[in-house]
């Protein structure tokens, strides 16, 4: 009787408990709100969203995603709150993000959850940007220029930024130039800074530079470029213990009216620039040249107002008497003030094939000069070489015209008489003749012993490259790279695995000629034009992997040479000797 009355005081207990509980929880349930720092603001401004949490344990941050549709989200930053009231303990978390709006009129910031809890919806308005920009006079204004206002299609156009602010920058940003149909290329490295009084009124200023090549022609509109930062007050004694007040300012819309490539320009590479210079180094008329041994001729192409992007490939014109064998370009930008030079320079070893005149053409490169608007050609002009027979060569035998000499002269000379030899001097020579006849003979069998032990021993068996046992390690590697789109590690890795099959390969170019299969010769000049002419790779990777599923095949290197009148170029690293 007892134990069962125990048995229903300890449910009730526990009832009793849960209850309470279900109360405290309830009564501690977090409480959520959201509002914003202002709710009427301009284009081009910022607004700050804040988020806070009562009551609540530590919680995640909330989902801030849905907001991107509307709005530009910038930094986010998060802070905590302790209070105890009444021996009531009370914790506040707050997110406060800025947010820039995307669109002018009324926009909706919709309910976002945090702790199990859901925000109130808050309605934003926004007016449309103030026309005319800032302008002088403002604590901040911006002033853009671009030179020049009516650009041919592909021709660089400078954009100069200038901002000048006369209040205390805590922070700001000011944004890059952005434009449909237009490349922007920040140039001059770290901006310059200096003052000007402009209106009466002091200013610091900041310049940064870009270069603008718009890609087609027509109406080509610059979206105005904006500046958002915070500003301190030296009289507002709060600001000290804030980030500032919010400044902004922006620049006006540019509009550049970007003229088609001229009719008369031609129809090769469209090269508008300021200038271009095309120079031949290492040959001229006084160069010594020989049969077999090979002239580097260099080749450098500069353009003002051009990346080496847009730069035409160099190559030499086929040339009568000689092989030429061209080396991989190298290119570089430089930044000449305000407008980019590029540059594209290769070398060419030329190979002479037989003795005599030896002409190098002229090469000319057709440009449009866009300081005078016409066109322009930049040219070498061609050079001749005396080229001497190779060293070493045969000289005419002399003993066939000494008899003819001797023949003609015994037609019409009178025979001398026969002279008579006495006993002794018959004897000498008879011993002479005997000597000389038995040193002869010996010479003779020395020769057919020696002839036949260099003919009757087998010369050691040659090695196939192309039955070399697998580099597994290059295959491997080369496999990662073009999986990983690691293009220059692919290019390195296959050179290598060329060069451990045999061949003397420096670079794609060699490797592409010492190889025996169009399908690999194919994909390394895909690869040769993704890393050098920044074409997309496309399935760049699907075709170096099939192509060269069995590695490298090597031509037959020593049949080649059999084959070629012209000793190689570069000695070969794998051996010594001809085969």
């Amino acid at each position: 009787m007892k134990s069962g009355f125990v048995k229903k005081y300890s449910f009730a207990r526990i009832a009793i408990a849960l209850i309470l509980f279900s109360f405290s929880a309830f009564a501690n349930a977090a409480q959520v709100r959201a509002w914003l720092d202002r709710t009427t603001m301009q284009m081009g401004e910022t607004v700050t969203l804040n988020v806070e949490v009562s009551d609540s344990a530590p919680t995640t941050a909330p989902d801030f995603a849905a907001l991107q549709k509307d709005f530009a989200l910038g930094g986010t930053q998060s802070s905590n709150s302790v209070e105890i009231v009444n021996g009531r303990t009370s914790v506040k978390l707050l997110w406060a993000v800025a947010l820039e709006p995307r669109h002018d009129g009324a926009i909706v910031i919709p309910a976002l959850t945090v702790a199990g809890q859901s925000t109130q919806p808050i309605t934003l308005t926004v007016q449309p940007m103030a026309p005319g920009g800032s302008k002088a006079g403002d604590d901040v204004y911006i002033e853009a220029t671009v030179d020049p206002q009516t650009p041919y299609v592909q021709q660089q156009v400078t954009l100069t930024l200038k901002l000048f602010f006369a209040v205390n920058l805590v922070d700001g940003t000011l944004d890059d130039p952005q434009a449909e149909g237009v490349v922007v290329k920040r140039i001059g490295g770290q901006d310059a800074n200096f003052s000007a009084d402009v209106g009466g009124r002091h200013y610091r200023v900041l310049e940064r530079r870009y270069v603008l090549q718009p890609e087609h022609s027509g109406k080509l509109a610059i979206a105005p470029i904006m500046f958002r930062g915070h500003a301190m007050d030296r009289n507002d004694m709060n600001s000290f213990f804030t980030r500032g007040r919010n400044v902004t300012a922006h620049a006006d819309a540019i509009t550049l009216d970007v003229r088609p490539r001229p009719a008369n320009s031609g129809t090769d590479a469209w090269l508008p620039a300021q200038s271009v210079t095309l120079s031949a180094e290492g040959l001229n008329a006084s160069a010594s040249a020989r049969v077999g041994e090979p002239l580097t001729l260099t080749l450098r192409l500069q353009a003002v107002g051009l990346g080496f992007e847009q730069l035409p490939e160099l190559n030499l014109p086929k040339i009568d008497g000689a092989e030429i064998y061209p080396d991989k370009a190298s290119t570089q930008n430089r930044d000449a003030g305000d407008v980019v030079t590029g540059e594209r320079v290769r070398k060419f070893a030329i190979m002479p094939k037989r003795p005599g005149p030896l002409t190098i053409p002229s090469i000319g490169i057709g440009w449009w000069d866009v300081v005078h608007d016409r066109p322009e050609t930049a040219s070498v002009p061609e050079v001749t070489l005396d080229v001497a027979a190779a060293s070493g060569a045969a000289t005419a035998p002399v003993e066939p015209a000494a008899k003819t000499a001797m023949a003609s002269s015994n037609e019409t000379a009178t025979p001398p008489a026969p002279m008579k030899s006495s006993p002794d001097e018959t004897q000498l020579w008879r011993t002479l003749a005997i000597a000389v006849s038995a040193l002869w003979l010996a010479t003779v069998v020395v020769a057919i012993i020696a002839f036949r032990i260099r003919h009757t021993r087998r010369p050691p068996p040659k090695t196939d490259l192309r039955t070399m046992p697998e580099n597994v390690s290059n295959k491997a590697r080369f496999r990662s790279a073009c999986l990983n789109s690691d293009w220059p590690t692919a290019a390195t890795t296959l050179i290598a695995w060329t060069c451990a099959r045999g061949s003397n390969a420096r670079n794609l170019g060699e490797v592409a000629r010492s190889l025996d299969g169009t399908d690999q010769i194919v994909a390394i000049d895909d690869l040769q034009r993704v890393l050098y002419a920044s074409a997309p790779a496309g399935d760049l990777a699907a075709k170096l992997t099939s192509a060269f599923r069995d590695g490298p095949r090597i031509r037959n290197e020593i049949a080649d040479r059999k084959k070629s009148a012209l000793p190689p170029l570069y000695a070969s690293r794998t051996g010594s000797g001809t085969p």
